[in-house]
């Protein structure tokens, strides 16, 4: 054989090795890719049930916030009635 056909075979050779070596980095890409967007998704489900939960623990301190707010009202009602009725025994 002569000398430039072993040159173009070594070549050719080179230049797929080249192209299988950069096909498996990018497979290695790709894999990785998958793997911190399947984490990024796990960390997203985890975020909105936290945030579920704190807008549950919200809604329940609002819920009792409103509970105490009817209770001090209702409180102040009966000391309003009873005031009134102090000063229709003392006319």
């Amino acid at each position: 054989m002569s000398t430039a056909v072993v040159v173009i075979i070594i070549v050719a050779v080179v230049v797929i090795l080249a192209m299988l070596a950069l096909a498996a980095s990018r497979r290695r890409r790709h894999a990785q890719l998958e793997r911190v967007q399947g984490e990024a998704l796990h960390d997203d489900v985890g975020r909105h049930r936290s945030h579920a939960e704190h807008a549950r623990s919200e809604a329940t301190l609002a819920e009792e916030r409103a509970k105490r707010t009817a209770a001090e009202a209702e409180l102040e009602e009966r000391r309003a009635e009873e005031r009134e009725q102090e000063l229709g025994e003392s006319r």
